[in-house]
């Protein structure tokens, strides 16, 4: 709401133009979802306890812990219910809300919370730890990655950069050399005209004193000069890029609209059209398809998955909803190890929402991502204004409700920044808890003896003799920890 209040009154006051940085939304969102969270969060939970939905704690189902966990029994769950409705109250007011991205985290953290809050309404129905059944359960994480699976499939949201920067200039003296006069004669002038007087007098100067190319000064105007041309709606001459050879998809697009040049699609017709006269000289676009997925640590390693990209989906939705949801089992746990996962993601969708940053770092380049920077700030404020309530002695539970759409909310989020392999170190802690249950079920199926004292991993320390507060301290220092890991990461090519 704020968004569009300011793009209409910035003309009249111009100070209000403030409001439309996604930075300041982002910090205006979270701010507001804690501050909502916090106002509402004392008649829910009051509600919840007069209508007896509190948490049974049943000593057959858990009674290795009921000794340490019975007084918790009668607390009141399904408090994801304020996670949600904190979130979606701050991006109402601070959202950008044509942005398709967030629109499909809020659809997956919206399935995925319908599903939770089914499984919590029928536990406290039943007062019984059995809600819904898996197949039930595992139903709804399939609708939520099937949904958001086809719609990436069908809608791509990568983006090469549309300008040049010094680190697309392969061969400075080539590209010198080529604009003063090289074989593709008609096509490099009109770029040498559309380039501006700025650049076209510095290669008039380095004819004379080549030896100036070093100088970064001039490598920059020159960089503007080609950036200054791309943005010109008529570079592209039939005659002129006559037997160059240029892109499938450029081809497609001129031979439907001889005068594609303006918008963000011309532009990037025009930079893949210098790109073709000058091959040797600049770097070619790095547009890879949307069905790829980066692999961390290399700058150009993608693994094609084409149609099968919608079953990967698919399996990350079901791993990280399940990962948060075995999490959850002590006060304060789950809200802030997902928090902190949750602002890490928000910090990678910033970073990849801008060319620059995302061609410095060769990470994708996914232009509408900035708005999942806001979509982050929310859930922070959110999940901090959860944790008011939730942390040790716990006046409500997330439950299902929270966890589901929690995780839901941390797979869309590497989805759409498509940082997905990364997605196992931001949420390490997440992996490890679900590694722990793994492991121990293996362990004893084919042995017939346990590894932990109980898992997840958090109750095997419990048990261990570490208080509750010790466990969540260093479990969200293990989380903080990933998550300065994965940030470091990006860097690491």
């Amino acid at each position: 709401m704020f968004y569009y209040l300011a793009e209409w009154l910035s003309p009249t006051f111009n100070l209000l133009n403030v409001l439309t940085y996604h930075t300041v939304r982002a910090g205006a969102s979270a701010i507001t979802a804690f501050l909502f969270c916090l106002a509402v969060g004392p008649p829910v939970i009051r509600y919840l306890r007069a209508k007896k939905l509190g948490q049974p704690i049943k000593k057959e189902h858990v009674a290795a812990l009921h000794e340490l966990h019975k007084t918790k029994s009668g607390t009141p769950t399904m408090g994801g219910i304020l996670i949600l409705t904190s979130t979606f109250f701050a991006l109402a007011l601070w959202g950008k809300l044509e942005n398709r991205l967030l629109w499909m985290a809020v659809l997956v953290c919206l399935v995925l919370g319908c599903v939770g809050f089914l499984d919590d309404y029928i536990k406290l129905i039943r007062k019984h730890n059995s809600g819904l059944s898996a197949r039930a359960k595992l139903l709804g994480q399939l609708l939520a990655g099937t949904l958001l699976g086809c719609w990436l499939y069908w809608s791509p949201i990568t983006a090469s950069p549309v300008t040049f920067s010094t680190r697309d200039i392969l061969d400075w003296q080539q590209l010198v050399s080529e604009l003063q006069g090289g074989t593709a004669e008609q096509a490099l002038a009109r770029i040498r005209e559309r380039m501006g007087p700025a650049a076209q007098g510095t290669l008039e100067v380095l004819r004379k004193r080549p030896e100036l190319l070093t100088d970064p000064g001039i490598r920059n105007t020159l960089v503007q000069g080609l950036n200054t041309a791309i943005d010109t709606p008529d570079l592209y001459d039939v005659e002129a890029w006559r037997g160059i050879e240029l892109p499938y998809s450029v081809e497609a697009l001129l031979n439907a609209n001889p005068g594609a040049g303006s918008g963000r699609d011309g532009r990037r017709v025009n930079r893949a059209l210098i790109e073709a006269v000058l091959p040797r000289a600049v770097a070619a676009s790095r547009a890879h398809s949307h069905t790829s997925i980066g692999v961390p640590g290399f700058k150009d390693l993608f693994i094609p998955l084409g149609p099968f990209y919608i079953l990967f989906v698919i399996l990350v939705i079901i791993s990280i909803s399940n990962a948060v949801n075995l999490t959850d089992g002590l006060d304060g746990l789950a809200a802030g190890a997902s928090t902190i996962s949750i602002i890490t993601y928000a910090g990678i969708a910033y970073v990849v929402s801008r060319a620059d940053w995302s061609r410095y770092l060769y990470l994708t380049f996914v232009p509408e991502a900035s708005e999942l920077f806001v979509f982050g700030g929310a859930i922070l404020g959110a999940g901090l204004g959860f944790l008011w309530y939730n942390c040790h002695p716990a006046q409500v539970f997330m439950g299902d409700t929270g966890s589901l759409s929690l995780g839901g909310a941390i797979g869309a989020m590497a989805l759409l920044t498509k940082q997905e392999l990364l997605l196992p170190v931001v949420a390490g802690l997440f992996v490890l808890e679900t590694l722990s249950v793994v492991l121990q079920v293996a362990s004893f199926k084919f042995t017939g003896k346990r590894l932990f004292r109980m898992s997840p991993l958090h109750h095997h320390f419990e048990l261990s003799g570490w208080q509750e507060t010790q466990v969540t301290t260093r479990f969200l220092i293990i989380a903080l920890l990933f998550s300065l890991m994965s940030l470091g990461a990006l860097k690491l090519r």
